[in-house]
């Protein structure tokens, strides 16, 4: 078999995982049929993945990843935090949300699978930890390119944002209305907006 980099073959697994995932749900992939899906032997599976709960550590930092690029490509951040806000959660929806309920319900999956599977509980208060870190910085970003300041901690902030996204996808996967999510994630931005109260920073 032909010598295939670390990093490439890392990213090589990580993806046929989401693929795993998503047809088969967490509960029923394991690294054998990672491995299968990937096209490699299972030794070699478990070289770089000894466990599967490192392989789903990799898939939700590969996640919270495709979240970071689409809020980094969504908005000027020069603009301000309510632009940035408004035109990413709009960005996001359309790209990760919209015809990707099978990523989404995944996402909910590796939170359930953790909580329920024994000494795994820290993977789902990880996996929270790492979507609010990357939006409260890109919030943060946003305020203070724009020379603002916001009336909540960003931390705060973002976990408003995500903890109000996870309620809509939700609905959304179980009742996929586009007229009615688009008017639901309307309102939630403005929500959003109101708390942040976004205000010139003094100089």
């Amino acid at each position: 078999m032909a010598y295939v980099e670390a990093s490439v073959r890392r990213r090589q697994l990580v993806a046929a995982a989401r693929v795993a995932l998503a047809r088969d749900g967490v509960p029923g992939t394991s690294l054998r049929a990672v491995a299968a899906e990937a096209g490699v032997s299972l030794g070699t599976m478990q070289y770089v993945f000894p466990s599967k709960e490192l392989l789903l550590r990799a898939v939700i930092e590969d996640v919270v990843d495709e979240i970071a690029e689409v809020l980094r490509g969504s908005a000027d951040l020069g603009m301000g935090l309510e632009h940035a806000v408004r035109r990413a959660l709009a960005g996001f929806w359309a790209e990760l949300v919209v015809g990707r309920a099978d990523v989404q319900v995944m996402q909910y999956e590796l939170t359930t699978y953790a909580l329920r599977a024994a000494g795994q509980e820290s993977l789902a208060r990880w996996q929270y930890e790492r979507y609010c870190a990357v939006v409260a910085e890109w919030c943060q970003r946003a305020a203070q390119e724009a020379g603002e300041t916001c009336a909540v901690p960003f931390g705060r902030l973002a976990r408003v944002i995500v903890a109000s996204l996870d309620g809509l996808i939700l609905q959304y996967v179980c009742d996929p209305n586009d007229a009615r999510a688009r008017e639901d994630l309307d309102a939630t931005v403005d929500m959003i907006v109101s708390l942040a109260a976004v205000r010139r920073s003094a100089r």
